[in-house]
C-alpha cells in the first residue's frame, strides 16, 4: 500500500481544492491511502467534514495569516507521522513543504500547477520553484495554455499534462427539475437567465461581465443574471449593478449546494475570466447541456470550441462579451443546438475517472523510476493525460 500526502493552502470548496478532494475520495483504495495537510484550519464551510466520511484523514495545520514560519515543524510532523511514499502539493505551498521534505527525503513529490504558471505563485515561488522543479519536485500542468506558460516562464521541459475531471453524471442529471429550482427560487418559467458559477475575485472579471449584460441582455424583459459564489468584491459588484440599474437583474446567490439543479435550471453559461487554468465550472456547466460564453483565458479555449458548443471571445472586451450573450438570448436554436453538443463533449472527455487514474499512473511511474533521475528528465509519453 503505497501512502499519498496531498498538501494545499485551504480547503474551500474551491477549483483546486475539490481536485484534491476527488483524487482523494475516488483513488484506488488498495493501492493508496491518502490523507490532505491543509495549512489554514477547518472552516465552517470546507470540504473535511465529507472527506472524513470517506475515511481520509486530515490534518489543519492552523497557519496564520502572511508568512508563518511554524508551518515548516508542524508539515515536517505531518511527514514524519504519516512517511508517505508520495508528496502532492498544490497551489503556492511549496514554499512551506520543500525544507521539511528535503529533511524528511520522501521518495516522490509532485506539484500540480493549478494556473497558468506567471500566476501561480509570485517571484520568490517562482525561484523556489524553479530550482525544486529542476532536482526534485515532479510538476504536473492542467491545461495545454499552462504547459505553454510553464516552458515561458521556467524554461524547462514540458511536464505532463493531466487535465481536470468531474463527476459528469451528477452534473448532468439534476436532483431537482428546471421547472420546480425556478419556483423554489423565485423565478419564472419564462425568465431567460443566465449564470456565472465563480468567486467574486479580480481574477474571474465579474464587472466586465455585468457591464456586458447590463449593455445588452438586461434590456430584454425577463432576462436576469444569476451569480453563484463569494469572496472580497461582493459589496463593489452589487453597488456597480444599482449604478447600471440593473439591481433587480443581477441576482447574487452566495456559495450554493445545489450547482447542479442550479445549472440545470439556467439557459446560458458566462464566465469572464482574465486568466484561468482549466476551470470546474465550464466543465460542469457543459455537462449539465448549457451553451458558454466564455473568455479565451488559460486553458479556457481547449473546452468550448466556439462556434460548437459556446463563443469564445477576447477577456477584458466587454462588447464583445455582450454581442456574444445577444446572440444566444435571442436565438434559442443556437442556445439548444450549443447545449447539446456540449453535453456530448462533457460526457466523452470530461469524467473524473480519467484524471484520478492519470495521477494514479504517474505516483507508479515515478515510484517506479531509479532516485537519481531528475523530474525534467522522466519520459511523459506514456502518461495518460485525462
Amino acid at each position: 500500500m503505497r501512502r499519498v500526502l496531498h498538501i494545499l493552502s485551504d480547503l474551500v470548496p474551491y477549483g483546486a481544492e475539490r481536485v484534491v478532494a476527488t483524487l482523494a475520495a475516488q483513488g484506488a483504495r488498495d493501492r493508496f491511502e491518502v490523507a490532505i495537510a491543509s495549512l489554514y484550519a477547518e472552516g465552517a464551510e470546507t470540504l473535511a467534514a465529507p472527506l472524513r466520511r470517506e475515511g481520509i484523514r486530515i490534518f489543519h495545520l492552523d497557519k496564520r495569516r502572511g508568512f508563518d514560519p511554524r508551518m515548516f515543524y508542524r508539515i515536517f510532523g505531518v511527514l514524519r507521522e504519516l512517511r508517505p511514499d508520495v508528496v502532492h502539493t498544490h497551489n503556492y505551498v511549496l514554499r512551506y513543504v520543500l525544507p521539511p521534505a528535503l529533511l524528511h527525503n520522501p521518495p516522490v513529490m509532485v506539484h500540480t500547477i493549478h494556473n497558468v504558471a506567471h500566476r501561480e505563485v509570485d517571484r520568490f515561488g517562482r525561484w523556489l520553484q524553479s530550482r525544486a522543479f529542476l532536482r526534485r519536485v515532479h510538476p504536473v500542468v492542467i491545461a495545454e495554455e499552462a504547459a505553454i506558460s510553464y516552458e515561458r516562464v521556467y524554461r524547462l521541459p514540458r511536464p505532463p499534462l493531466i487535465r481536470n475531471g468531474i463527476a459528469v453524471a451528477r452534473y448532468s442529471s439534476a436532483a431537482v427539475s428546471r421547472e420546480e429550482w425556478r419556483a423554489r427560487n423565485g423565478f419564472s418559467s419564462d425568465d431567460l437567465l443566465f449564470i456565472c458559477v465563480a468567486r467574486y475575485y479580480p481574477q474571474k472579471n465579474h464587472k466586465t461581465l455585468i457591464e456586458a449584460f447590463a449593455s445588452g441582455p438586461a434590456k430584454i424583459s425577463g432576462a436576469k443574471l444569476l451569480l453563484a459564489g463569494d469572496g472580497e468584491l461582493r459589496g463593489d459588484l452589487e453597488r456597480q449593478a444599482r449604478a447600471l440599474g440593473i439591481a433587480g437583474k443581477v441576482h447574487f446567490l452566495g456559495r450554493r449546494d445545489d450547482i447542479p439543479e442550479l445549472l440545470a435550471a439556467c439557459d446560458v453559461f458566462a464566465l469572464a475570466s482574465l486568466w484561468e487554468g482549466n476551470p470546474l465550472s465550464v466543465m460542469e456547466a457543459m455537462a449539465a447541456g448549457l451553451p458558454a460564453v466564455v473568455t479565451a483565458a488559460g486553458g479556457v479555449p481547449e473546452l468550448v470550441a466556439t462556434e460548437e458548443q459556446g463563443i469564445v471571445v477576447p477577456p477584458g472586451d466587454a462588447s464583445a462579451l455582450s454581442a456574444a450573450l445577444m446572440r444566444l438570448a435571442t436565438d434559442p436554436a443556437m442556445r439548444r443546438a450549443m447545449g447539446t453538443a456540449a453535453a456530448q463533449r462533457a460526457r466523452t472527455e470530461f469524467d473524473d475517472r480519467n484524471m484520478v487514474e492519470a495521477y494514479e499512473s504517474l505516483y507508479d511511474k515515478l515510484l517506479s523510476a531509479p532516485v537519481e533521475r531528475r523530474a525534467g528528465d522522466l519520459a511523459i509519453d506514456k502518461i495518460p493525460a485525462a
